[in-house]
């Protein structure tokens, strides 16, 4: 193994250890949420058994339109951990992603800790990831080599400035990004989305990934893990006032929502969403799916598999019966005014 991927490697490994904790929280801003309400419908006329979330995705099935979100790869414990996520996702037919494929290019000795997500999840699809940063340096030929190394069915660019600007390692390099973003969403065999990682995205970045034919915008707002206090941890720099940089997902999902006025898009809500009223909220906004991290590995690492499977599955049960007390038959119907700023209801 190369001491690039040997240190790539061991940064992975930190980053497992450091999301076990609530110590990577945002400290003062939150995701949003909480400003919201749902307008309660005393004439419904739903039947809610009939309520299903079922649909198909990149071609392919699902029963609940919920990401587990993009996470780890390239590491020893990255193996056990995709396994185990991956056959939560195939057993309730949700989709997962991995974590930053960077490492599988700098060496093949951690290739199987990104492959074994595919061979447990054969029938859900399954999103690659690059960083942005490493995105502005590889060819086409090279991020399609990720893709066919998962027979991935999306592939995820991830957009972290905050974090390679503050990380000991970081290269805050993004120059060219725009034009290498719209040639990959050219070539590329599958469609590409835009996440970031927790400092959200605005209507205004948006727009210019959807310009550049991005088909798919994960606004990873702030509220949930703070990836700048994940490096700032790892430097012990704790005081830096970077920490809670970012947008609140809530806003980030109302705005970019606005922009399926013009453009047809796969708008995921994710960025601290640890719950079923904020996930609930999160698909009133606007959010077409929506995707969680960091609680679900520490579900997952504290209580085992069948406890992951069980909250998810929850979670689908309480926004059914939000639907219910709604009167929204459909996802469609819960995204049509039925949620309101609070201190509108006063």
């Amino acid at each position: 193994m190369s001491e690039s991927a040997s240190n790539t490697s061991q940064r992975k490994s930190e980053h497992i250890r450091l999301c076990l904790t609530n110590e990577v929280s945002f400290r003062q801003k939150t995701n949003g949420f909480e400003n919201y309400e749902f307008i309660h419908s005393a004439v419904t006329e739903v039947d809610i058994n009939k309520i299903s979330f079922q649909k198909k995705l990149f071609g392919k099935k699902i029963n609940y339109p919920f990401l587990i979100s993009c996470m780890t790869g390239g590491t020893t414990e990255a193996e056990n951990i995709n396994s185990m996520l991956a056959e939560v996702a195939e057993e309730i037919k949700i989709p997962i992603g991995v974590g930053s494929q960077r490492q599988a290019l700098e060496n093949a000795y951690f290739h199987n800790t990104y492959k074994v997500i595919r061979s447990k999840a054969k029938d859900v699809p399954v999103l690659g990831n690059i960083g942005a940063a490493q995105l502005v340096h590889l060819n086409v030929k090279e991020i399609q080599k990720l893709v066919d190394m998962l027979d991935a069915d999306a592939f995820v660019v991830h957009l972290n400035p905050l974090q390679e600007l503050l990380q000991p390692e970081g290269e805050p390099y993004f120059v060219g990004l725009l034009k290498k973003l719209e040639s990959v969403c050219k070539k590329l065999s599958v469609p590409v989305i835009a996440k970031e990682v927790g400092s959200g995205i605005d209507k205004i970045s948006a727009k210019k990934l959807l310009d550049v034919g991005v088909k798919g915008i994960d606004v990873a707002g702030a509220g949930g893990t703070s990836w700048a206090g994940v490096e700032l941890i790892r430097k012990n720099e704790i005081e830096n006032p970077f920490w809670d940089w970012g947008l609140p997902t809530a806003y980030c999902i109302r705005t970019v929502n606005e922009l399926k006025k013009n453009y047809n898009f796969l708008l995921i809500g994710s960025g601290g969403i640890n719950s079923a009223s904020e996930m609930a909220k999160a698909f009133s906004l606007g959010a077409d799916l929506t995707a969680s991290a960091r609680i679900v590995l520490q579900k997952l690492m504290s209580e085992g598999q069948e406890q992951v499977k069980l909250m998810i599955e929850s979670w689908f049960k309480y926004l059914r019966e939000v639907m219910f007390l709604t009167n929204s038959q459909k996802l469609s119907d819960l995204q049509k005014n039925k949620i309101q700023k609070k201190e509108l209801l006063t």
